[in-house]
């Protein structure tokens, strides 16, 4: 695979896991997206404070596109917007972080077995080439790459799967999933952990083992949840 502008790379994976959000072209949008990054990135924690007035600043706007980028965070549950009170960041609900891994360890079981069956041995190859890219941002530790890759990683599985309802399951789980990844692979000692388990499901896809790979994927997903559950979420 050909080195991939990180910053292109985001921008692409985050439009793909939106709800209904429309105008990607707009100021408004691009004000969605710097926010929504900073909140799955962690740079934005649970209860900060959005400023209105800071965004129109330093967008040169009128605080319309700033309302309506508040409005798409809002519907993607990443802001909560207070009667008369600022905007600010959504907390992190264990019980709702439970729920949507064992939906995505469920679903992605479910990708494992239609991969296997599915999938050409050139297009395996291809995963190896994301997992080369997963084991050098683990050896440098640089969290941010490292999950933005994975999440491509997981979306080229998730198109071998070649099932469109099964794709648009997966995307109905919002930037809140994204969320919820990033904050698990952020944990000390889960780069480590999580390249070596997309090692085992790689190669259980080279062998054409669907239930070993469905078994390690829904094994990886839920370790990114237990891994959560242990820290006490945030």
């Amino acid at each position: 695979m050909t080195a991939v502008d990180l910053p292109d790379l985001r921008r692409e994976l985050l439009f793909t896991a939106l709800r209904g959000v429309e105008g990607g072209s707009s100021l408004a949008f691009t004000i969605f997206q710097e926010i929504a990054v900073g909140i799955v990135e962690g740079r934005l924690p649970p209860g900060h404070e959005v400023n209105s007035a800071e965004l129109a600043r330093r967008f040169s706007t009128s605080r319309t596109p700033v309302r309506e980028a508040l409005l798409m965070l809002e519907r993607e549950s990443l802001v909560i917007i207070p009667p008369r009170r600022r905007p600010y960041v959504s907390p992190v609900d264990m019980a709702q972080v439970r729920e949507i891994y064992e939906i995505r360890a469920s679903l992605y079981a479910l990708v494992s077995e239609l991969l296997v069956a599915r999938a050409s041995d050139a297009e395996i190859l291809g995963l190896r080439r994301w997992q080369s890219l997963l084991s050098s941002d683990a050896a440098c530790g640089d969290v941010d790459a490292y999950f933005w890759h994975n999440v491509g990683f997981r979306n080229a599985e998730v198109g071998l799967a070649k099932n469109g309802e099964l794709q648009r399951r997966l995307s109905s789980l919002g930037l809140q999933m994204h969320r919820f990844r990033h904050l698990s692979l952020s944990l000390p000692g889960r780069l480590l952990h999580s390249v070596a388990d997309h090692e085992r499901l790689v190669n259980a896809y080279a062998d054409r083992d669907a239930g070993l790979a469905a078994a390690v994927s829904k094994s990886l997903v839920m370790r990114g949840y237990r891994a959560i559950e242990r820290a006490g979420g945030v």
